[in-house]
């Protein structure tokens, strides 16, 4: 579907620091650590090496922004660059991958920065990424939990994600502020049926597991009535009666 064509995008490798680099510096920092285990009332485990990895900005936030147009409830999707999709083709993967895409449909996310404590922290993220990565001005206080954080990979990073959602007007959109990363620039934004996004993330075109998670956290929700009446359950579920024409916001 032509609304989740992602932008052609290649990342070039101009050099690897990596011997040269401490593993304890940098914005992702590895710690190599000795642990062991304790059992309550049976014992404890051998030691163990174990590596993961960490950074000052731990959690993060994941949004998703809707809209009722004419009836029918559509999602805000943007494209990411995210460079360690490029290198893909060069593992032993156990299906080939040759693409090295680096490109993928996500909703709106971003880092929880220092200062930002507690619920009201969190909705003031979310607000800040909305313009940053949208252009869209919402305020704090309309930005609603779609349930409790998770673990994105946990045998790795102890980051927890938030999921939040607002209702928008994507009319409303202005330039995206953007935070000044590369990851980030000539994006494409669209909001789509978000029945057309789960039937994207069902067939393999959206493949972002934090954006999965947040659109089908946002249709129970509505289907429980925890977010309101925005739209009749036909239209919440991708009937084709009625008009559907999918619309972008500025990139």
């Amino acid at each position: 579907m032509s609304e989740l064509v992602r932008p052609k995008v290649s990342v070039v490798v101009v050099a690897d620091r990596s011997a040269g680099a401490r593993s304890d510096e940098g914005f992702i920092r590895v710690r190599r650590l000795t642990l062991k285990n304790q059992y309550e009332g049976n014992g404890e485990s051998s030691e163990y090496p174990y590596d993961c990895v960490e950074r000052t900005a731990m959690d993060a936030v994941g949004i998703v922004l809707y809209a009722n147009e004419e009836g029918a409830l559509k999602v805000c999707l943007r494209s990411s660059i995210r460079p360690p999709l490029a290198l893909r083709p060069q593992y032993a993967l156990p299906i080939p991958d040759p693409s090295g895409d680096p490109t993928l449909f996500e909703i709106p996310a971003g880092l929880v920065e220092e200062g930002e404590h507690g619920e009201e922290g969190l909705k003031a993220c979310a607000a800040r990424e909305t313009m940053e990565e949208v252009g869209l001005d919402v305020e704090s206080h309309r930005f609603s939990r779609l349930g409790p954080a998770t673990y994105l990979s946990p045998g790795l990073v102890a980051e927890k994600i938030h999921f939040f959602a607002a209702e928008v007007d994507p009319a409303s959109a202005t330039a995206p502020t953007m935070d000044g990363s590369p990851v980030e620039e000539h994006a494409t934004i669209r909001f789509v049926l978000l029945e057309t996004a789960l039937t994207a993330c069902r067939d393999g075109r959206l493949e972002d597991i934090k954006t999965e998670v947040a659109l089908r956290r946002l249709r129970e929700q509505f289907d429980l009535g925890l977010l309101g009446e925005l739209v009749g359950r036909d239209t919440l579920h991708g009937d084709d009666s009625g008009p559907k024409t999918d619309s972008g916001t500025p990139a």
